[in-house]
């Protein structure tokens, strides 16, 4: 079974990055209506992405995942044509509405904002011809095995990055505060504020603090337990990263996955190459508020409630302070202009920085308030390993065996890669025997050995030729330059012609699988006709326009999550049923009602 590791990629540059560090697939932002809106790409970008991904048979997925208005439905099935037209493998959508339109043959992956969280869900996405649907963040690894059980649609889900506090796709608090919808692609992520908790009275339980406000999702101990539970795609979130994110975390996963398969031959990754890195991977040393692993394994504390801002990695105690300077029993080097933070005695983050260090005695631009001997500190800015991300950091290679052979006229050079694609190049050029043999040959082997930023390595050279030739240095790099080149477009023609399915439209739209609902509210997010009438093939008689159209929000769900503010303060109602009932957030001028679902173990938050 071959498993993917899926990367993101802000632009072009970040795409390429990720390839070199070991992504098996990169997903983008297309032009227009993908989910971060601020992360878009133009066609030309996007197809020279799909170029040099495809040289590693790395795949491309195209995110046009937002909901579409009825005017906006044309231009979205114009720009999918557009983008099938420039090599991406894959599209990721949100708005079923596209399936009753005349899609190019492009596969189609269901997006997490599509609400995939049953059985009943996933099996229907398969039956109208998805070919992959991204899981809802809250899956465990029991269910991750149900769904392989029921299904054999691919199966990707998320193993790092930045969580949705919601349910994907059940979010309506951006859109109700001030008109920016994460269906649309703006969040302004109002889950990441600071609230006061209080209740029916008025009483402040909490006050300001980041109470929807996760930790950062990492699976990293758990790629084996997914991979067996039926998981071929593994999303590293964060399209709105910078660089040095993007390399640490795909290098670091890439590692993982490559040491899990040296010891399980059932897996093997799904493309080709193999990765040098020249710096070590570490999940803490880039953007994380503090990891969890969500619900994989069951319900647990998951919030850091006192800061929505970035930890980093932890450093150790403060064992002494003086005046100007303090020192800390950590066994990381610390460097000038380094970052550390730590929180006060009133739970709040501090941070400052790093004036001059001397072992682990250091002096800080200020002296912070609240610090005291025996203080935890962390360091969220990693200033050499930063510099060293801004470098050359990994090189992706691809063996190859290469053979010189004679030809009537003059030599050949056939190539065969670690795929099994074929290409032969030659030369036409006069043959003298070399005076000096051994020189010759050697000359020979490390000319045609040098593959420069093409994707090869020549593993191993064999020389068939009747006899030690004099070959001049030129003609050996255009015979070599001639071969890596045809070699490439081979691979990425071989890549194109493979390109993974689409239910030909005939047959997706004469489909009438019945959906297993026969009514749908708002949160099956219905903004265009198309997708009233693909809901109404499939069987549903009663239709809600989403909120995003209504804008009715009067006793409407703004956020539906299976995270639980109660069991997180220790207040569950199961353990504790004697407190008080009614609670209710409040932020600046916005005052939302708690609704708490103890049979299903979910929260509501409503206006």
């Amino acid at each position: 079974m071959t498993l993917e590791l899926l990367a993101p990629a802000k632009n072009l540059e970040q795409g390429r990055e990720a390839v070199n560090h070991g992504a098996d697939a990169i997903y983008i932002g297309a032009p227009a209506f993908g989910a971060r809106v601020a992360a878009g790409n133009s066609i030309e970008e996007i197809e020279q992405l799909a170029r040099y991904a495809h040289r590693y048979h790395a795949r491309v997925h195209a995110t046009v995942n937002t909901l579409l208005f009825d005017e906006e439905v044309e231009s979205a099935v114009k720009l999918l044509h557009q983008l099938y037209n420039a090599g991406v493998d894959a599209a990721i959508i949100q708005d079923l509405g596209l399936l009753e339109c005349d899609l190019p043959p492009i596969e189609l992956h269901a997006s997490t904002q599509t609400h995939n969280a049953s059985v009943e869900r996933v099996k229907f996405m398969e039956q109208v011809g998805f070919a992959r649907v991204i899981l809802a963040r809250e899956t465990s690894l029991e269910q991750m095995a149900a769904l392989r059980q029921a299904t054999t649609v691919e199966l990707e889900s998320f193993v790092q990055g930045a969580l949705c506090v919601s349910y994907s796709g059940q979010c309506y608090l951006s859109q109700f505060i001030n008109g920016r919808s994460g269906n649309r692609g703006c969040c302004s992520q109002p889950c990441r504020s600071a609230y006061d908790l209080v209740d029916a009275q008025g009483r402040v339980l909490r006050k300001d603090q980041h109470l929807l406000s996760l930790r950062d999702f990492s699976a990293a101990q758990q790629l084996q337990r997914m991979a067996d539970a039926g998981i071929t795609s593994f999303k590293i979130e964060g399209r709105l990263k910078d660089m040095a994110y993007v390399k640490n975390v795909t290098a670091y996963y890439r590692q993982l996955l490559d040491n899990m398969m040296s010891h399980d031959g059932n897996y093997r990754p799904s493309s080709s190459g193999k990765c040098t890195f020249f710096f070590t991977p570490d999940l803490e040393k880039t953007f994380n508020r503090g990891f969890t692993d969500y619900f994989l394994r069951g319900r647990q504390p998951m919030a850091t409630l006192a800061t929505q801002k970035s930890l980093g990695k932890r450093l150790g105690k403060v064992t002494r302070l003086d005046r100007n300077s303090l020192t800390v029993d950590t066994r990381e080097a610390l460097t000038p202009g380094d970052g550390l933070c730590f929180f006060s005695p009133k739970g709040e983050l501090v941070g400052f920085q790093v004036n001059h260090v001397q072992g682990r005695t250091l002096q800080p631009n200020r002296m912070p308030e609240g610090l005291a001997v025996g203080t935890l500190l962390w360091r969220n800015n990693d200033q050499a390993f930063e510099r060293q991300l801004q470098g050359r950091t990994a090189e992706r290679k691809i063996d190859v065996e290469a053979t010189l052979s004679d030809t009537p006229d003059g030599i050949a050079l056939t190539l065969v890669d670690s795929d099994g694609t074929r290409i032969e190049a030659s030369v036409a050029c006069a043959k003298e025997p070399a005076q000096n043999p051994a020189r010759a040959q050697e000359q020979i082997a490390r000319q045609l050995g040098k593959t420069g930023d093409t994707p090869f390595r020549i593993a191993h050279l064999e020389n068939r030729c009747a006899q030690p030739w004099f070959l001049p240095v030129a003609l050996l790099h255009e015979l070599r330059r001639q071969a890596l080149t045809q070699l490439e477009e081979a691979r990425v023609a071989d890549h194109l012609a493979r390109r993974g399915h689409c239910v030909p439209l005939a047959v997706r739209q004469a489909n009438d699988t019945p959906y297993f609902e026969t009514a749908l509210d708002y949160r099956a997010n219905i903004l265009n006709t198309r997708a009233k009438a693909f809901y109404r093939r499939h069987g549903v008689k009663e239709m809600e326009y989403g909120l995003e159209k209504t804008k009715d929000y009067d006793g409407k769900a703004l956020m539906t999550t299976k995270y639980c503010l109660r069991y997180e303060l220790g207040i569950c109602l199961k353990q504790h049923p004697d407190t008080a009932a009614d609670l209710f957030l409040r932020n600046n001028h916005n005052r939302f009602r708690l609704l708490f679902d103890c049979h299903r173990c979910e929260m509501q938050i409503l206006p």
